[in-house]
């Protein structure tokens, strides 16, 4: 079936003298004159049957019908270019921008990432971390923070679920036992300055009623949970983010519970990318990792 579209030339001409609102800056995008994008623009309204710029002296500026439709045809403007570039690309590697929290990436997400490396030989997999906000982070495809929570102009979803249980290592264990979670008030708790309520929630949880007196703080969680590792006190851990410390031995749970709920990962993609074919099978990749974890 035909599609109603109008002429390429007119729309690319609209589209860049609608995100700069004007027709000066668009030529020098585009490479033409001034009056080649006014003619351009007139064509399109013609085509279009009604005004989407207002003319003010020299000066132009979007007219609410204008701006609705910019913002719908900019997301396929996107599509048309991350599609051509896919085309020009077939057969050389493809870069993936991944932004991870730093403890998830460093227990969860690189013990697993050689499967996805089987399953994709060609993807270049660039992973950086942070704790920022994602509405803060430039430069990444898709993102993994703690939610649910409102990512403006993203597509997002929930892949993993996490619960926090006390852990410890064996030795201190044998040192000082931990029969039941008021003897945590003889011990160091590890607390953590990116999850400054979590020991103050599972204590209360437990129904502790021993005042806590030892503490130790660490910028970064994966420091507190190193810690623990390393016998310096107790750790609040998130299963199953230390599957591998307790199927190990380096971490031990003293008692089994109670785990409580804690905020679960979600994959947060930029929306004019989301429908990307190597996007989609990383986020995939992620929620299937999440069944087996």
């Amino acid at each position: 079936m035909a599609r109603n579209l109008p002429p390429f030339p007119a729309l690319r001409a609209f589209v860049a003298a609608a995100r700069h609102e004007s027709f000066s800056a668009a030529g020098d995008e585009l490479h033409v004159t001034h009056g080649a994008i006014s003619r351009q623009v007139a064509a399109f309204e013609s085509w279009v049957g009604l005004q989407v710029f207002e003319r003010v002296g020299k000066r132009v500026r979007l007219t609410e019908d204008g701006r609705r439709y910019l913002a719908k045809i900019e997301a396929a403007f996107d599509a048309i270019a991350l599609a051509t570039d896919q085309l020009r690309d077939t057969g050389v590697v493809h870069v993936l921008r991944v932004n991870a929290l730093p403890t998830f990436a460093m227990k969860w997400l690189l013990p697993r990432l050689s499967q996805f490396q089987r399953l994709a030989p060609n993807v270049e997999l660039r992973l950086a971390t942070s704790n920022a906000p994602v509405e803060q982070i430039d430069g990444f495809d898709v993102a993994v923070r703690r939610g649910p929570a409102h990512w403006p102009n993203c597509a997002s979803g929930h892949f993993l679920e996490e619960s926090e249980l006390p852990v410890c290592s064996p030795a201190l264990l044998q040192r000082s036992p931990i029969r039941t979670p008021d003897d945590l008030a003889r011990h160091t708790l590890l607390h953590s300055d990116t999850r400054p309520d979590a020991w103050r929630a599972w204590l209360a949880a437990a129904g502790v009623t021993a005042r806590c007196r030892k503490k130790q703080s660490f910028d970064h969680f994966y420091l507190a949970l190193q810690a623990a590792v390393d016998g310096l006190g107790v750790a609040l851990g998130p299963l199953p983010l230390l599957a591998d410390e307790l199927a190990s031995g380096r971490l031990v749970t003293p008692f089994d519970g109670p785990r409580l709920a804690a905020r679960g990962y979600w994959w947060v993609a930029r929306r004019e990318v989301a429908h990307a074919p190597l996007v989609e099978q990383f986020c995939n990749w992620l929620e299937a990792q999440s069944g087996e974890a």
